[in-house]
């Protein structure tokens, strides 16, 4: 009885200490949570003479500026984790215009540090920096050491600032791809494919051990385009050529003293980053400057102000894989409510996806179709629109891309992994009864692999959704199925081969994209209003406290780039059979 008394005792203890552990953390989430909410209640920010917006290159930049991501990073710091830095690239625009109209502002400070963004996205940032630069006001950019990608934003700076021991990582583009095929086979992993398309590689990394010369065809093409365009930009920026910039990539500079940078003419100055007080102080023309922070920026009132009785265009955001599992559905029920709202005029659909289920792709071009048919569609592409991302965009009224966005990839495939060599191995055997001849081949074709009729029959399936796909195509583009077919079998292409190969109609920016459907809407004045809608406070608190997604957001942090093709992998896993998507790449 005594020892009872003793367990029960601690036990109670126990549960009092969690009880009272637990309540002291949701005490700190409630505390974290109601600060953010006081610094998202739209506070209108005050400037003062001489202030300067500085714009710190960091972290993960989104299509647009997410709750979800405010209150994740609310979560880790409320338990003691360093913060999860997200930006939207739709904030970052509007305060670069707002900083071009507010008379207090006297120029933008660009903190560069390894922002991980495509160069579609890096494109539309740089080019408003370029029409800021309209204005009259300065830019000026400070790095550590300047990755390629920020560098190639940095170079609009009027006055680009290098740390006295830093450099600049100058060395052109590099794709790469992990190919897994040797370690499926010592698994005893048969990766079953069926696909249509000559180029269409993303199967490529479960079967080859190296790039097939179609896809290195097609790479090299898409790398030659997109550093074209970088040295052509960082040319005019820093009045250097084409042929001055590609020596001094083969020069490696990383590895050379910073005052190399100078004389290369990439860099201007250098210094430590507390010499930052005085380049800004001579600029702002005054020692008593004041620096705006991005988050604070986001509190000044629009740039652009609009009648709140005008009419509206509607932007809705397809970002990410394309899967059955909801994405296609919230998409479509929000083309369905922008279908009955007669206050929206226009629509322009955001497409920044690699593609992903072949079925999801088709619900969500239908839900598009039926919502062209009421009202005009322009398409903006951010960095990627390929595959499944061209599919649910090719029947838009009009279709604008940047130059450096990656399209095209008009292909199907089909893949099933058969792991019977590694059951073989551990010594795992699988049995069964069926009523008919192919009742079990979900499982079957997974334990066993597929038939030589089973086979065909998936490959026939594929086939059909390659017709389906480049019929789509064809009418959307108002071109014939055979010449969309000479420009598909799966192939990626720039937004600028694109432009030459009518599967866009023009190159250039989101606000390029709003722009054109005011103009097909017939409309003077207007508001943009954003889809999804964002979910309400318990939503955000219910996702926040997701730990999975959490954990994925810390990932992100700590992988950059490579966690987008480790968590590509998980997704894959998760899709169906059949999907319409292009390889993942890294490029550096």
């Amino acid at each position: 009885m005594k020892e009872f008394f003793k367990y029960t005792g601690a036990t109670v203890f126990g549960l009092v200490i969690f009880m009272f552990v637990g309540t002291y953390l949701f005490l700190m989430l409630l505390g974290s949570f109601a600060t953010l909410g006081q610094s998202s209640s739209k506070e209108t920010t005050q400037i003062k003479e001489h202030s300067v917006y500085k714009l710190s290159l960091e972290g993960i930049v989104n299509e647009r500026t997410s709750d979800d991501d405010k209150y994740a990073s609310a979560f880790s710091g409320a338990m003691g984790n360093s913060s999860l830095s997200t930006m939207g690239l739709d904030d970052i625009l509007s305060n670069i215009e707002k900083a071009a109209t507010n008379d207090k502002i006297d120029g933008i400070y660009l903190k560069c540090e390894k922002m991980q963004a495509g160069y579609a996205t890096r494109q539309e940032i740089r080019n408003a920096l370029l029409k800021f630069k309209e204005s009259g006001k300065f830019i000026v950019a400070y790095a550590d050491t300047y990755s390629q990608s920020d560098y190639y934003i940095a170079s609009v700076a009027d006055k680009v600032c290098l740390n006295t021991k830093g450099s600049i990582d100058w060395r052109g583009l590099y794709s790469s791809y992990s190919f897994m095929k040797r370690l499926y086979d010592k698994l005893g992993v048969e990766i079953q494919v069926m696909k249509v398309g000559t180029f269409k590689s993303a199967v490529e990394p479960y079967i080859l051990t190296s790039m097939s010369e179609p896809n290195r065809q097609q790479t090299q093409v898409m790398l030659g385009d997109l550093w074209g365009e970088i040295t052509a930009a960082v040319a005019q920026s820093r009045n250097l050529s084409n042929e001055q910039l590609n020596l001094l990539a083969d020069r490696n500079l990383i590895f050379e003293e910073a005052d190399e940078c100078v004389k290369a003419g990439l860099a201007d100055t250098l210094l430590y980053i507390e010499g930052m007080k005085d380049v800004l102080t001579e600029l702002c023309h005054s020692d008593n400057y004041k620096l705006i922070t991005h988050s604070k920026m986001n509190n000044l009132p629009s740039a652009t102000k609009t009648d709140k009785k005008s009419e509206k265009i509607a932007i809705v955001y397809a970002s990410g894989e394309i899967s059955d599992n909801g994405q296609s559905g919230i998409i479509g029920k929000d083309m369905d409510k922008i279908c009955e709202d007669e206050e929206i005029k226009a629509v322009v659909f955001r497409v920044n996806s690699p593609g992903g289920s072949a079925y999801a792709s088709e619900q969500i071009w239908y839900a598009l179709s039926r919502l062209k048919e009421k009202k005009p569609v322009v398409v903006s592409m951010g960095d990627y629109a390929a595959s499944g991302g061209y599919y649910i965009s090719c029947n838009a009224d009009y279709i604008i891309a940047q130059p450096t966005t990656i399209t095209g990839s008009i292909g199907i495939f089909g893949i099933v992994p058969k792991i019977k060599g590694l059951t073989d191995k551990v010594g795992i055997d699988f049995d069964g009864v069926a009523t008919n001849a192919h009742s079990g081949i979900n499982t079957t074709m997974i334990q066993n692999g597929l038939s030589v009729e089973e086979r065909a029959q998936m490959q026939k399936m594929v086939n059909n959704g390659y017709e389906l796909f480049t019929q789509r195509c064809a009418d959307g583009r108002g071109m014939s199925q055979d010449q969309i077919k000479q420009i598909a079998e799966g192939r990626v292409w720039t937004g600028k081969r694109a432009l030459e190969l009518n599967l866009v109609d023009s190159l250039g920016d989101i606000n390029d994209a709003v722009k054109k459907a005011a103009q097909l809407a017939e409309l003077t004045t207007y508001q943009t209003v954003d889809y999804p809608e964002p979910k309400d406070m318990l939503s955000r608190l219910l996702k926040a406290l997701d730990l999975e997604a959490t954990l994925d957001r810390m990932a992100a942090k700590r992988l950059g780039e490579k966690y987008e093709i480790l968590s590509s992998w998980e997704e894959l896993a998760k899709q169906p059979t059949i999907q319409a998507r292009m390889i993942d790449m890294t490029i550096e």
